[in-house]
């Protein structure tokens, strides 16, 4: 069995908690509670290989994405293997924001530079708003990320949405796989 711990990261109210709860087959709650420090779940699953199935146990930690939280949540990205990078689409803020937590989980995971998924929250509010966040914008800013970074994997990017379920096993099993190619180099 695979184990690989991931961190779900991103500013404050983009969904990390949701997506992770929706993930665990737990129902959709618009009720917003902010997580404080960091949460933490486990969940057992497999993803399709070229070898055929392989068993992953993914340590899930959910951190908490308010500035006040910034000395707490350095001791959670500690020996993660990849991160979920999740901003709201509907925020411009969440997403100029990326950058900082992706320098965050590289500089205090003790492991460098490693997998992300870019995932787009709250797709299903994508009409609600003027000047949501579009594809296009995010692949642009993945590829500002390999022009800052040496990295010698891909950063997929997925539109996700808690509530609906979109993409959202998805996201886990793109990780998972970005993750398995990178330790296997």
């Amino acid at each position: 069995m695979l184990l690989m711990k991931i961190c779900l990261l991103g500013d404050g109210a983009v969904g990390k908690t949701a997506l992770r709860e929706r993930y665990l087959g737990k129902q959709f709650s618009s009720g917003y509670v902010m997580t404080i420090g960091a949460d933490f779940a486990v969940k057992k699953t497999q993803i399709s290989t070229e070898e055929g199935k392989k068993n992953v146990k993914f340590q899930i930690w959910d951190l908490a994405g308010q500035p006040r939280f910034n000395s707490v949540r350095e001791l959670y990205y500690k020996g993660s293997h990849g991160g979920l990078l999740v901003f709201d689409i509907t925020r411009r803020d969440s997403f100029t924001n990326l950058t900082s937590w992706i320098e965050e989980l590289y500089r205090n995971s003790g492991r460098g530079v490693m997998p992300i998924t870019l995932l787009g929250n709250k797709v299903d509010l994508r009409d609600e708003v003027d000047d949501p966040i579009t594809p296009d914008e995010a692949q642009a800013y993945i590829e500002e990320l390999k022009g800052k970074y040496d990295l010698n994997f891909e950063v997929p990017y997925l539109e996700t949405s808690a509530k609906t379920g979109e993409n959202v096993d998805e996201s886990f099993n793109t990780l998972a796989h970005t993750i398995r190619n990178h330790l296997k180099k």
